[in-house]
């Protein structure tokens, strides 16, 4: 493999954008990758790739290229020439590159990897967090299949069309899907494709979304004509998913603490032709007070630490902070209890996570239900994703019913 100057360039700004200004690693790859109009896919390809994989390694390949933080740009250069003697490509003769000690790298590399925190790449904090939450041998297996790149999941909008006639639309464009026998709406890229400039995203036939958080709305039993409230709507991608369920009939009140956000839902709402959606700014009380016990169904796809979804977040293990995790379990109960308010006599409750640490998951369903308010629901079932067991995102989701 032949290296280009221009292409390793923007690789290395990028990763000083995400090490050193805290730029997230997705809107920096977005960012790179309208830098030049001429590269094909196949550039494209190296530098998001690239970027995505010196992220995810960072403590190792920082380790062997013995640098420390703060990574100005000689050391991202060193770190970059570590990731070339691992792949196995052969280093051009630029200034920026200095002599690299092959044979060294690979005997640091194979030490290394026989420690979990360096293998695996995380910090001390979390490999001692994860292995408190779910025990050595299962914390092992669950942060190595979260290193491993994701693939890239479609919902397909039954709204607009069938699971079959989307694989043979896609395949006009040359782009191949292979069904998920156990996920009812899920596509699975056989290669990864920009599916965003397809025809079939812009006529609203599908959603990019992880196998295991389509699991989630069809987890809330939602039926057509419902009363529906997703409570942290976000952009939209349980919301959309609940609408297709639900057949666009019945109402669906979508609340989100951040406007930007709903208005990038009503976006995607309109690209997928669903009209039963309702949005809510939620910046006071006022908008839960007026759906008082008024809900058939309310969703709480809760605030998280995101563990269980950095496979395709890798610069989650550096951005996040200890303290951070334990002010987001305070966020978490608040919501539940504020939020469940909204279910009336007989209906249900969803809560859900991309984490897979009980702290934020079950023992938030136990406290809960111990609590004034959940003493007037009941606990009926949960399913605990893991990704090395489902090869997917790692998730919580937990049905209560209001007596």
């Amino acid at each position: 493999m032949r290296l280009h100057r221009n292409l390793v360039f923007c690789v290395i700004g990028s990763l000083n954008e995400i090490f050193n200004e805290n730029q997230y690693a997705d809107k920096a790859v977005e960012k790179a990758l309208k830098r030049d109009k001429r590269w094909g896919s196949r550039d494209r390809k190296f530098v998001a790739e690239t970027i995505y994989e010196i992220v995810r390694w960072k403590r190792l390949y920082a380790e062997i290229a013995d640098v420390k933080e703060h990574f100005d740009r000689r050391n991202l250069w060193r770190i970059f020439a570590v990731w070339c003697v691992l792949k196995g490509i052969s280093l051009p003769d630029w200034k920026q590159i200095e002599e690299t000690p092959s044979r060294r790298i690979k005997g640091k590399f194979d030490e290394l990897s026989k420690i979990r925190k360096y293998r695996e790449s995380i910090p001390d904090w979390l490999d001692n967090l994860g292995i408190n939450e779910l025990g050595e041998e299962l914390w092992t297996q669950e942060i190595a299949a979260q290193n491993r790149p994701a693939e890239v999941i479609l919902r397909v909008n039954t709204l607009a069309i069938s699971k079959e006639n989307l694989q043979k639309e896609l395949l006009k464009e040359d782009i191949e899907t292979v069904v998920l026998s156990n996920y009812a709406d899920a596509l699975q890229l056989k290669e990864r494709a920009n599916v965003f400039k397809t025809k079939a995203f812009k006529n609203g036939w599908f959603e990019v979304q992880d196998a295991s958080s389509q699991l989630v709305a069809a987890y809330l039993d939602v039926k057509p004509g419902m009363k529906v409230v997703d409570t942290c709507a976000g952009a939209g991608g349980k919301t959309l998913h609940l609408a297709s369920l639900m057949q666009n009939k019945g109402q669906i009140f979508a609340m989100d603490i951040y406007e930007s956000k709903l208005k990038k839902l009503k976006i995607r709402a309109k690209r997928n032709g669903v009209h039963n959606i309702d949005t809510k700014v939620i910046d006071s009380t006022k908008p839960i007070k007026k759906l008082f016990q008024k809900a058939d169904r309310v969703l709480i796809d809760a605030p998280c630490s995101g563990i269980g979804v950095l496979r395709r977040n890798p610069d989650t293990k550096w951005k996040l902070e200890p303290e951070f995790i334990d002010n987001i379990k305070t966020t978490q109960q608040e919501i539940l209890q504020k939020y469940a308010t909204m279910v009336k006599p007989g209906g249900k409750l969803v809560y859900a996570t991309c984490s897979i640490f009980p702290s934020e998951n079950q023992q938030q369903i136990q406290k809960f239900l111990s609590s004034e308010i959940g003493k007037d629901f009941t606990f009926a079932k949960d399913n605990k994703v893991l990704a090395h067991q489902s090869g997917y995102d790692g998730f919580y989701m937990a049905l209560l019913e209001r007596k």
